[in-house]
């Protein structure tokens, strides 16, 4: 099962560390469900189109996967810190329009409500582990690192505590909420491109199937650090996978298949009841700022 767990925690962890980013600067950004789709669509069609005529079409479906997501999160960060909109129905908007757009992309793009099968997808590497594992740990580490041993993180994490505060001291606070929401969706939609090019084998509206909700859980249930995210993100991968291999126990098999796969949500939701707790969050979470006020 670990290779499984590790394919399928790994976009989750992705994710959730964008999220953490996103939120420590005072911006919720609940889109991460959208913008893990606009990811995968974007990296399922780089990968289809570019594949027959290039030999790396895989590194360029991530790494447009990644651009496309932190593109679209702009529409998040000119509600949220210029129109000072609600954080929340902002990013409930842009996972609307990633639902209609995608499908609407594909029927563009392939004449089709999703894309075609690509000949070959990622491959795992020694052990079959999936090289996506190891990208999520280096971005786990880079962001630990930059949150905790940089000047800027600092920064960052000030902004979503006092944000008023970090004004005082000179801190430009909607530039690095700003650049904080960018790196936010460029990692939902690496993880989106991730789940895609590993999990399934084309893009359809169900790929991404309530991820970015569970990779949003992860960042609570971590309370907001990076090792916490780290647990949280493997603890919910590893249900997923048990969910697929827990059908080859006898014992279980007069459950419904609904039950496994609803498992993993199940577990999810206990989590959260059970540990879960503003206590832990940034203060000014959720926040709009308003330097005329400060």
């Amino acid at each position: 099962m670990i290779p499984s767990i590790l394919m399928i925690a790994a976009p989750i962890l992705i994710a959730a560390v964008g999220g953490m980013i996103c939120e420590r600067s005072g911006v919720v950004n609940i889109a991460l469900e959208g913008l893990m789709s606009i990811g995968a669509m974007t990296g399922a069609t780089v990968h289809v189109l570019l594949e027959p005529a290039t030999g790396f079409s895989l590194p360029l479906a991530l790494i447009f996967g990644a651009g496309m997501g932190c593109l679209f999160s702009l529409i998040h960060a000119g509600a949220t810190l210029v129109l000072r909109a609600d954080q929340v129905v902002s990013g409930t908007g842009i996972n609307l329009l990633a639902n209609g757009l995608t499908v609407f992309s594909c029927q563009l793009i392939f004449h089709a409500e999703r894309t075609p099968n690509p000949k070959l997808g990622m491959l795992p590497g020694f052990g079959g582990i999936y090289p996506t594992a190891w990208l999520a740990l280096v971005i786990l580490a880079v962001s630990w690192f930059i949150l905790y041993k940089r000047p800027w993180g600092l920064q960052l994490r000030a902004c979503g505590e006092h944000p008023a505060a970090a004004a005082a001291a000179g801190i430009k606070v909607i530039k690095i909420r700003c650049i904080a929401v960018l790196i936010s969706g460029a990692l939902a939609g690496l993880a989106g491109a991730c789940i895609v090019l590993t999990q399934d084998i084309q893009f359809t509206v169900n790929t991404i199937n309530g991820k970015g909700f569970i990779a949003l859980a992860a960042v609570s249930f971590g309370r907001w650090r990076p090792l916490g995210v780290f647990g949280a993100a493997f603890l919910f991968g590893g249900s997923s996978g048990l969910s697929v291999h827990i059908t080859n126990l006898k014992i279980l098999r007069f459950l419904p298949s609904d039950f496994f796969n609803a498992l993993p949500y199940i577990i999810t939701l206990i989590t959260l009841i059970l540990f879960g707790g503003k206590d832990y969050a940034p203060r000014a979470a959720g926040q709009p700022y308003d330097a005329g006020k400060s």
